[in-house]
């Protein structure tokens, strides 16, 4: 019987042919959580009785969503997460190494054909890399990172192929936007998502992530793209330590059962802009366009790699952030930053009045570093945009945007077009 992506990956780690609907029980390949739900996971591991994880190469605690710890509180979990790092001999992110989502795949922890399950909801991210991956609750993270396996139900797929080429002032976020738009937020619930075409395949692998990153707020439970050469390269040599096995590209069957197929013309596809306070709530920059703003952001594991900070720098080069709008940059790595300062990249933000803070979630998830005020307006380049999203229900209103329209909108203090300041150079 021919298979999906989903369907093929869920059966090799089940040793079974499996179908959609099938439970299964399946070996994993890698197991994570963040400051955010790892402590649930260690209580879960102690309850458990766990001297070990099943392999303390593929079980990583990363510290980035509150990095550097704001609160004794945290700091607290900090604390038990160092512990439990030291005790089970498992992998340890600390403050400043960057994001879950981006340090993950950066280290050669995620290759083709992999199964991937992390206690947070957007690891859906690795699908760029051809693995089904997933966010899972704490408890069901702390038995995959104890026995090495975990239940799964598989699920139904669905196949987006978008053709054409984006054109200029357009970018992955955007075409992301779009698709979350259209489909809705639950539109692909518990499904898994196959993106595919030649607009896909133009992407740059950074590019990809945001894509795959975005796919939960469809409702998708694995958003999935094919390997290819370039994923290929961005993958050699980073395979780290006792997973550094071949990888397992994964493809679809001819034939292949799909409960949905949706096709896309990218090319006159424009900058999209979601309102406030749903992901779906997306209309074309032009309908936003003057909104006033106080905050940009540019950073999160959805938008802050090397190429979207350089996006931001051609528009914002030689020009100045509003003086009544701040514009917070957030690496999602200490490599991006690192990239960003020898690249000089970071030049043009800085002059322009941006301000960069330690790599991590920063003000995405609103826990510290640049919590709005009452009643402002922000526009990010993070993946949520719900009533209190960035810390503050204070009547905060948040637009997702890409790199390029969050530059052009601190320049004029309210939404605006990138495309004019990309015509003019």
């Amino acid at each position: 019987m021919p298979r999906t992506i989903a369907e093929k990956i869920l059966g090799a780690h089940a040793g079974r042919d499996v179908s959609a609907g099938d439970i299964v029980v399946a070996a994993v390949d890698f197991t994570m959580g963040q400051d955010g739900t790892s402590m649930m996971i260690i209580d879960e591991l102690e309850r458990l009785g766990a001297e070990r994880v099943f392999d303390r190469e593929r079980f990583a605690m990363v510290i980035d969503h509150s990095a550097p710890s704001p609160v004794a509180g945290t700091s607290r979990i900090h604390a038990k997460m160092r512990a439990a790092a030291d005790k089970y001999g498992s992998l340890l992110y600390d403050i400043g190494e960057g994001i879950c989502h981006q340090i993950v795949p950066e280290h050669g922890h995620v290759l083709p054909g992999d199964l991937v399950v992390g206690a947070d909801s957007h690891t859906c991210t690795y699908g760029a890399l051809n693995a089904a991956a997933t966010g899972v609750g704490s408890t069901d993270l702390a038995a995959a990172a104890y026995t090495g396996k975990l239940w799964f139900k598989a699920p139904e797929s669905m196949r987006i192929i978008c053709r054409g080429a984006l054109p200029n002032g357009s970018y992955s976020k955007d075409l992301a936007l779009h698709l979350v738009g259209d489909i809705g937020a639950d539109g692909a619930t518990y499904r898994s998502v196959e993106f595919a075409g030649e607009a896909i395949a133009a992407l740059s692998v950074d590019a990809r992530f945001t894509i795959c990153n975005m796919a939960v707020e469809m409702g998708a439970k694995f958003g999935i793209m094919e390997a290819d050469e370039k994923m290929l390269k961005w993958i050699e040599g980073r395979a780290a330590g006792a997973h550094a096995g071949p990888a397992r590209p994964t493809a679809p069957d001819a034939g292949a059962r799909y409960v949905e197929v949706r096709e896309y013309d990218v090319s006159r596809l424009g900058p999209q802009v979601a309102k406030p306070h749903t992901v779906d709530n997306v209309v074309p920059v032009e309908e936003v366009a003057g909104a006033a703003i106080q905050q940009g952001v540019i950073g999160t594991c959805t938008n802050g790699r090397v190429e979207d900070f350089e996006a931001a720098a051609k528009i914002l080069a030689g020009r100045r952030v509003d003086r009544h709008t701040r514009l917070i940059c957030v690496p999602a790595s200490k490599a991006v930053l690192i990239e960003v300062i020898e690249r000089g990249i970071h030049r043009a933000l800085l002059d322009a009045g941006a301000v960069f803070v330690t790599p991590g979630c920063g003000p995405c998830v609103g826990t510290h570093d640049g919590i709005p005020g009452d009643y402002e307006n922000v526009v990010s380049t993070a993946n949520r945009n719900f009533l209190g999203r960035m810390g503050n229900p204070e009547g905060v209103n948040i637009y997702l945007a890409s790199p390029a329209t969050v530059a052009a909108s601190v320049i004029e203090g309210r939404i605006a077009d990138p495309r004019k300041y990309l015509a003019r150079g």
